[in-house]
């Protein structure tokens, strides 16, 4: 596990007021603000490539409204709760400490399964995406096997990627944000003109059902997972300082980069809400500018399903490692390279798991996903009302702004919604997600007792 010029080690800490596990990565880079920034941005969205079938469930006026109301119902909740337990707790394994120091050992490993089941599967979408935007360009990629070759091939190129390193990954990831979006801003630019607001209301498709289940995934599938960097706080420089300000500038990206580009298509281009399929902002590109912006946005599409790509796989895997460290698994989950210092086991098993999800139809991938997160976001908000409550002298370096009856309905509200998520999932999301769950609880049987006892928090 460690190297005479990587040494890793996991330091317990006690202050008299706060408790945390720090990992220290030897001479490994520490990842700044600005790469931060952007790998939250790709693990969130990446761009409004996803938002389409918004617009195809539900028309034009409830997808505005959707990407409108739903940050304020969802989105700033999680972040707000990821920016006060990130800093309270800044070590590899985040949510996983978070429900380990709220309820004890077995939900901190029922918490880590459970979000590793959800994003691995999360994942397996991205490859999928990038190769339906390439087989625009290259139709030989609609179907068969050169399909499933270059989703294969695609899922292993990526991951090796992520094999060179955090700071590597997290400058990769400002230069794909910026490329994928700058022809968003372009269109959404060109479109002012032409925008008409009647065309919000009079283009959604009358006579046609609308698809609550496919627009509330929609929505859900592209505002979440903001608790994912929590994984690598371990990892990065002066989180206390810089997760906070990395959150919220996250969050006005994400949601400015959603809401316009939809804003804008909508208002210019006359289009059927039936023709809202993914990969539809290529079109209404060309509609709009000419057929180099469809071409531009559409191997921008690709880059964003890379940043997303790679920015989940590291949280997945450094996830791992943080359990690893904690004694939820085997030591040799904490393994790392000895030229990269990244965690490759964790890399390896997601890859397997990425590889064989990636085969099922995109819209269960979504749904399978969704279902695993909403039971791990339940306990994760558990965790954090019952840290607030039981242990208000626990040093907070961000606190949330609010007092316990009020956090309680600000988690209440987005609770509310993840059940409904996974009360409208489909038979197969629940069979999938229902063996995975009890794959996950039988996993649980690993011996509770060897795990790391965390310093305990004053009253």
């Amino acid at each position: 596990m460690a190297t005479a010029d990587a040494t890793t080690l996991a330091i317990e800490t006690e202050t008299p007021q706060s408790t945390t596990i720090v990992h220290s990565a030897g001479k490994t880079k520490k990842l700044t603000l600005i790469p931060l920034i952007f790998l939250i941005y790709f693990e969130v969205a990446g761009g409004p490539y996803g938002e389409e079938p918004a617009v195809q469930a539900a028309g034009p006026l409830l997808a505005i409204l959707g990407f409108l109301i739903f940050p304020f119902i969802w989105s700033i909740p999680e972040a707000l709760i990821t920016a006060e337990l990130s800093t309270a707790f800044p070590g590899n394994g985040g949510f996983v400490i978070w429900a380990h120091h709220a309820f004890g050992p077995f939900f901190g490993c029922m918490m880590g399964l459970l979000k590793f089941l959800s994003l691995v599967t999360n994942i397996a979408a991205f490859p999928v995406l990038c190769i339906d935007y390439l087989k625009k360009l290259f139709p030989i990629f609609s179907d068969g096997k050169p399909r499933n070759i270059a989703v294969s091939v695609s899922t292993l190129l990526l991951s090796f990627l992520n094999f060179t390193g955090l700071a590597i990954v997290g400058y990769i990831a400002v230069a794909l944000g910026v490329i994928s979006l700058l022809p968003f801003i372009i269109m959404s630019v060109i479109a002012i003109p032409s925008i008409h607001p009647k065309k919000w209301i009079s283009t959604g498709q009358k006579g046609v059902k609308k698809d609550w289940n496919l627009f509330f995934n929609t929505l859900f599938w592209n505002l979440n997972f903001w608790d994912n960097v929590s994984t690598i706080a371990g990892e990065v420089d002066q989180p206390q300082k810089t997760f906070p300000v990395a959150l919220l500038s996250a969050v006005i990206i994400t949601c400015l980069g959603y809401i316009i580009p939809l804003m804008a298509v909508t208002g210019a281009v006359n289009a059927d809400q039936t023709e809202w399929e993914s990969g539809y902002m290529a079109n209404a590109g060309r509609t709009i500018s000419g057929q180099w912006l469809k071409y531009w946005i559409e191997i921008g599409a690709v880059l964003a399903g890379i940043g997303s790509f790679e920015a989940q796989l590291s949280s997945c895997t450094y996830q791992l490692l943080g359990m690893a460290e904690l004694g939820f698994l085997p030591k040799f989950f904490g393994l790392r390279s000895k030229y990269f210092n990244t965690p490759w086991v964790g890399i390896l098993l997601a890859t397997v798991i990425i590889s064989g999800v990636s085969y099922m139809d995109l819209t269960h991938i979504v749904g399978a996903a969704n279902f695993l997160y909403s039971l791990g976001m339940l306990l994760e908000f558990s965790a954090f009302i019952w840290l607030r409550w039981k242990f208000p002298a626990l040093e907070r370096p961000y606190r949330v702004p609010m007092r316990l009856p009020a956090l309680v309905i600000m988690c209440l509200v987005p609770s509310g919604f993840l059940v409904l998520i996974m009360v409208i999932a489909t038979k197969i999301v629940y069979l999938i997600s229902g063996l995975m769950t009890v794959g996950a609880i039988g996993e649980t049987g690993v011996d509770l007792d060897n795990v790391a006892v965390l310093p305990s928090i004053p009253d």
